[in-house]
């Protein structure tokens, strides 16, 4: 992992970032000697046992086993990539990141150019709505229920009936042609020069997760067509990678462990403004596995809710797959005909619609229902049709169990054997091996020798005992594999003549119980004075070699009875004299 970035660059980061603050920023931590200590973000818990060390710059909570330093918090509590939470550090730090220095700096500069004519856009854009010419607007709006404050916190603007506001000011701000264009703010014309893309229309920003404007929706005023004009995807805009609003709603989508998936930007700010606030929008297009992805990085829980007369239902069901795929659970709410979110929170109010998700069915049931509604489940041909379309759904599920459930409920709903139809199944190739990624929420501490967890300890207390210890030790001499892997890196950082901090060696352990090993032998209650800790070293070291020996020993008597056995005289003679050898040494 920290392979992507050199370790001098983490280091640096590392260094210049205080992990309190950090943590301290979405957990309320607590003053506790010398460490903080807070309920942990990561399990539910009454009793504090979050702990954030300030002279370790590492965080470990004793109840789940959770440990990391600050970009390890960043990556579970904001479910950002590594890289991201490198880059934003870095970024809060002041250091710039060797990767950005080897690539094209122009396309760099290019990117940075398009994140910036958009904020200026945008607030053109927003500046224009409290303007007098756009009174009609600020009433329309009004009118679908908007109030002031939601205007501010998205942003809307709105652009008059002209050829060139956006661009004569954008000229003003020194923005380039080119970068207007690159930006889908401005269209060439045919015969020369450029125009507004967007003219006598309300103005909705698109922003991404890290509240950067990357885009634009921009909506008429009348019946006229099309409804809705968006920007043509740029560098940095992709629809399939974005959902409207996830910027205000990523905090209530992890406190609440679902989502709500809409299809328009009003369907968003309505329904948010009046207390729905874990909602997103798709932007009427298809979902895509990167859009899945970036929701699981806040829920593994999906509500959509569909427009009462929305067409294309079996396509959209088939969209919905890709939740399946993704290990996502997703349901499904229905409005009445002739309604959207928007519209339906402005009547009924948004308790009856919190009601509605609240009740929302599963994917198998809806689109069950949906299909059965299309085709004549009672004609031959057209039961096997619905038989078809749900087993393909069917045969996305990694769980085994939930998998045959549903295979046995699909059965006595379309009466057909269920023999028939996992044999169909079977013909499906999912081209996906099953994979099952539940994790223990509440872990137990590590059940690692106190011994190797001590040596650990030592190392990273007084680098002056690595020394000592690796004279005496090979990482392979513990005898866990995740102590073998810590020690590995303490050793190898020591030989380069760097600092072997518990932070920076964090970033080289990956994902499995090698941080949380780490922290626990950090934690370990410390009363050792800087002499007895050599003594206790020494007294370790023993232990350990006698401990392996022991193993060693208990393994060959184990492969001599084999052998035995076996008859295989050769291998028989060459285990006792590794027997024999190895009692001598003791002796």
């Amino acid at each position: 992992m920290a392979g992507l970035i050199p370790d001098n660059c983490l280091e640096d980061i590392l260094s210049r970032v205080n992990i309190v603050d950090v943590i301290s920023a979405y957990v309320p931590l607590k003053k506790a000697g010398r460490n903080f200590k807070a309920c942990c973000p990561f399990h539910e818990e009454k009793t504090p046992s979050f702990v954030v060390s300030a002279d370790r710059q590492i965080y470990h909570c004793f109840g789940c086993g959770e440990s990391g330093n600050a970009f390890k918090f960043l990556m579970r509590h904001e479910r950002m990539e590594f890289l991201e939470a490198v880059e934003l550090l870095a970024k809060k730090a002041g250091v710039v990141l060797p990767e950005t220095k080897k690539q094209d700096q122009t396309a760099v500069n290019f990117v940075n150019q398009l994140y910036k004519v958009n904020e200026l856009a945008a607030a053109f854009y927003e500046n224009n709505l409290s303007l007098p010419p756009a009174k009609h607007a600020k009433d329309y709006l009004g009118k679908r229920g908007l109030t002031e404050e939601s205007l501010k916190l998205f942003k809307l603007g709105f652009v008059p009936d002209k050829w060139d506001l956006l661009l004569n000011y954008l000229k003003s701000k020194n923005v380039s042609l080119s970068v207007m264009e690159k930006a889908g703010l401005i269209v060439p014309k045919d015969n020369g020069g450029y125009y507004d893309r967007y003219r006598n229309r309300i103005i909705f920003p698109i922003l991404d997760a890290r509240d950067r404007v990357i885009g634009f929706g921009a909506r008429v005023l009348d019946n006229s067509l099309p409804k809705y004009i968006n920007s043509p995807e740029t560098p940095v805009y992709v629809k399939g990678r974005n959902l409207y609003g996830l910027n205000f709603a990523k905090d209530a989508i992890r406190e609440l462990d679902f989502v709500v998936i809409v299809e328009g930007y009003l369907d968003v700010i309505v329904p948010f403004q009046a207390g729905l606030k874990n909602i997103v929008a798709s932007s009427g297009t298809a979902f895509t596995s990167e859009q899945a992805r970036l929701l699981k990085r806040y829920t593994s829980n999906v509500v959509v809710v569909y427009d009462g007369d929305a067409a294309g239902q079996i396509a959209s069901l088939r969209s919905l797959d890709i939740f399946i795929e993704e290990e996502m659970s997703v349901k499904i709410v229905s409005l009445p005909a002739g309604f959207d979110p928007d519209s339906f929170v402005r009547k009924n109010g948004v308790d009856s619609l919190k009601e509605k998700i609240s009740k929302a069915q599963n994917l198998f049931d809806y689109k069950l229902g949906v299909l059965k509604s299309r085709f004549n489940y009672r004609n031959i041909d057209e039961k096997a049709k619905i038989a078809q379309a749900m087993l393909e759904s069917l045969a996305k599920i990694k769980d085994a169990v939930l998998r045959s459930e549903y295979l046995k409920k699909l059965a006595q709903d379309l009466d057909i054997k269920e023999d028939a139809l996992f044999q169909e199944l079977k013909k499906i190739d999912t081209g996906k091996p099953s994979v099952n990624h539940s994790a223990i929420e509440v872990r137990k501490q590590l059940n690692i020798s106190p011994t190797e967890k001590l040596l650990i300890k030592l190392m990273l207390e007084e680098n002056d005992l690595i020394t000592r210890i690796k004279n005496s030790l090979h990482p392979h001499d513990f005898i866990d594999e995740r102590s073998t892997k810590i020690v590995t890196h303490i050793f190898k950082l020591f030989d380069e003549g760097r600092s072997v901090e518990p932070n920076l060696l964090m970033s080289h352990l990956g994902h499995d119980d090698s941080t949380q090993l780490l922290c626990e032998s950090i934690f370990l209650p410390d009363q050792l004075s800087s002499d007895e800790k050599e003594k206790v070293a020494d007294d370790c070291v023993k232990r350990l070699k006698h401990e392996k020996s022991r193993l060693h020993r208990q393994s060959l008597e184990q492969e001599i009875k084999i052998a035995q056995n076996s008859g295989d005289e050769d291998k028989l003679q060459s285990l006792l004299q590794e027997f024999h050898g190895l009692i001598k040494k003791k002796g």
